[in-house]
């Protein structure tokens, strides 16, 4: 009999291996500019001056959270002309920002965190 993934068994090298990925995002997640940040980026891409402006983050503190963001790959970049823009490069952040906020912010209307509209200074920028 084959095994699906509904019965396969857990064993301890496979819940060691999913708690330390689940570790890994969760510590990331654990610094409040970080998660401003991604929670932001969850509504689609921005420049680095529209991410410090919405946010209050000075930008010393914002290009190290960035870079910290960076070096695990849960954001990409893309550069156009002098400014470069971030976005969210894995899913599964997504889904885990969409559960925070329907968890912790049930009172905000109309925002989500799977939304597309890029902020509208960098565009205007241009």
């Amino acid at each position: 009999m084959t095994e699906t993934a509904e019965t396969a068994v857990l064993t301890p090298e496979l819940m060691r291996s999913g708690a330390g990925q689940a570790v890994t995002v969760l510590k990331l997640l654990a610094n409040e500019d970080r998660l401003l940040l991604l929670c932001h980026l969850a509504q689609g891409e921005s420049c680095v001056s529209d991410l410090a402006a919405a946010l209050g983050i000075r930008q010393p503190s914002l290009s190290q959270q960035l870079a910290i963001l960076r070096s695990e790959n849960v954001v990409s970049t893309r550069r156009d002309g002098k400014r470069i823009f971030y976005s969210i490069a894995q899913p599964e952040i997504l889904q885990l920002l969409q559960l925070l906020h329907t968890l912790y912010c049930p009172n905000l209307q109309g925002s989500s965190a799977n939304g597309a509209t890029p902020v509208q200074g960098c565009a205007a920028a241009a």
